[in-house]
Parts: C-alpha cells; sequence; structure tokens
C-alpha cells in the first residue's frame, strides 16, 4: 500500500499513473466529492455514478496544473460532470411567469432564524429535494460562489433563467424549512 509523505507526492504518483497513486487519491477524496456531486445531482446512485465518471475522466486526463489545491480542482471536475449529468438528463428548464406564480415570494428571514434546530445534513437533504434546475443553480451560486452571468454561460441558459431559478430555491427551501419547524 503506498504511503504518501504529501500532496505533491500523490501528484505526481497519479501523473505517473500509478494506481497506487490513483487508488490513494479516490481513498481520500471521494467521500468529499460524492458530497458534492449529491448536493447538485440530488440522488444517491447517480451521484455515485457521476461521482465515479469524475474520477475515470481524472484517472484518464490527470491534467492538474496546482493553480490551486488538489480538492479545489477535484471539486470543480465533479462540478462540471454533475452539471454535464444533469445536461443529459435535459434537467434545466427555463421558468415560466406561470410556474412563477404557484410559488409566493421568498422569505429568507425563514432561512436565518433557523437556529440550531436544523442541522447541515438537513439543510443539505432539503437542497437535495430541489427541482434539478433550482438545485444547479443554487449549489453554483451559494457554493461555488458564481454570478447569475456564469451560471448562465455555465448552464447555456439566459440570465434572468439563473435569477428565476435562485430565487424558487430559497422559496422552496424556506418553504420546506417553515414546514419542518412547524412540525417540531
Amino acid at each position: 500500500m503506498l504511503t504518501v509523505d504529501s500532496e505533491a507526492d500523490l501528484i505526481e504518483g497519479c501523473r505517473a499513473g500509478e494506481d497506487a497513486a490513483r487508488r490513494e487519491l479516490y481513498t481520500r477524496f471521494a467521500p468529499a466529492m460524492l458530497a458534492v456531486c449529491y448536493r447538485y445531482v440530488g440522488d444517491e446512485d447517480e451521484a455515485h455514478d457521476v461521482m465515479h465518471d469524475g474520477f475515470v475522466k481524472v484517472f484518464t486526463r490527470f491534467n492538474f496544473r496546482g493553480e490551486s489545491s488538489l480538492q479545489t480542482w477535484l471539486t470543480h471536475v465533479m462540478v462540471s460532470q454533475s452539471i454535464d449529468f444533469l445536461r443529459r438528463k435535459k434537467s434545466f428548464s427555463p421558468l415560466t411567469e406561470e410556474t412563477m406564480a404557484r410559488y409566493e415570494p421568498s422569505d429568507e428571514e425563514a432561512l436565518m432564524e433557523a437556529d440550531d434546530r436544523l442541522t447541515q445534513e438537513l439543510l443539505l437533504g432539503f437542497v437535495a429535494e430541489l427541482p434539478d434546475g433550482c438545485r444547479t443553480v443554487f449549489n453554483l451560486f451559494v457554493f461555488e460562489g458564481k454570478s447569475h452571468k456564469e451560471i448562465a454561460r455555465l448552464l447555456g441558459i439566459r440570465e434572468h433563467s439563473s435569477t428565476s431559478q435562485l430565487h424558487r430555491a430559497k422559496t422552496l427551501l424556506s418553504k420546506r424549512i417553515k414546514e419542518y419547524l412547524g412540525g417540531m
């Protein structure tokens, strides 16, 4: 079994195509990368598939340039893989006025007042329940720090669609949190 003294050793081993280094990379980062994929895909089985496809891509074209940490680079690969998966599923549909009318305005205060009763795991579960398009825009905006312009370019949608999807995601999350807190 490979013992890697540093991230640099791990990177060099992966660049050289060493199976032990690849195994170590997978062992070290798979749990975090699965969480990233699940955040976007919203289904555990599909998240596993997306993560495995992402690692296959990493292992066949290990093009890490060292401009960020290895984990940041892997996260970027998994986000891209997740978006590609959702694109193939055709999960990005623009919101119509009719669809938007079904959702009451976002009550962001409910999100802010959720306090200790909501664990991170529970909140991520609520995010996973969002429709694909809303969940993807929410993740890109909140977790990846992308602007609506960047999200629109990444997903091949209009910038307005990105803002609408984020608004819908916040509205749905607020409603879900209220339901949860009301049932306690």
